[in-house]
């Protein structure tokens, strides 16, 4: 079962948080606001907070912009994960991947299932890597980031969690890139 180990060192990590909304701002973007509270409560650094419109054009430009910025460690959006036309934030993520994750939707939509029930099926929610940025997108809901975070990704952003999380992966993400010895 998994754990925190209190005998290995938390090590925050930098998090930017992205909320995909055609009608949110800072006032009333309680699912942005909900993410915020949760990573500086858990001992996280929040690098920067914004608001795209569901346009996967914008988010891509977005993402790539933390990607590349070697203080974002951590990408986690909110919106956009559904099914209407305007829903563009699956395939913006997809668009940026090196490996998905395809158990973080996995383990999220069962989570969510034991809350909503079969709702869960219109939740494209994601997670993967792009050039060694960890990158999530959760439903729009207050409700969908609160179980993406404290069900999920605050255990996996632990650098504590046992018996595996993705912190003591970080390091070695962009191992590929680098040439073999005797190269």
């Amino acid at each position: 079962m998994s754990r925190i180990d209190e005998n290995r060192p938390f090590l925050p990590v930098n998090i930017a948080v992205l909320t995909v909304s055609d009608s949110r701002t800072e006032e009333n973007d309680t699912s942005g606001k909900t993410l915020v509270e949760r990573i500086a409560a858990a001992g996280h650094k929040l690098v920067e907070k914004v608001i795209v419109v569901d346009s996967r054009d914008l988010i891509v430009e977005q993402l790539n912009r933390w990607i590349a910025d070697p203080k974002v460690d951590v990408i986690i959006s909110t919106g956009g994960t559904g099914l209407t036309g305007r829903d563009v934030t699956a395939e913006a993520f997809h668009a940026v991947y090196d490996k998905e994750i395809v158990g973080f939707g996995e383990l999220f939509r069962q989570i969510s299932y034991s809350k909503i029930g079969t709702s869960t099926m219109q939740s494209r929610a994601t997670g993967g890597v792009a050039h060694g940025t960890y990158l999530f997108a959760l439903p729009g809901s207050p409700g969908a980031c609160r179980d993406g975070w404290d069900d999920i990704l605050r255990w996996q952003l632990d650098s504590r969690h046992r018996p595996c999380n993705l912190v003591e992966l970080m390091p070695r993400l962009m191992e590929h890139l680098q040439p073999l010895a005797g190269d």
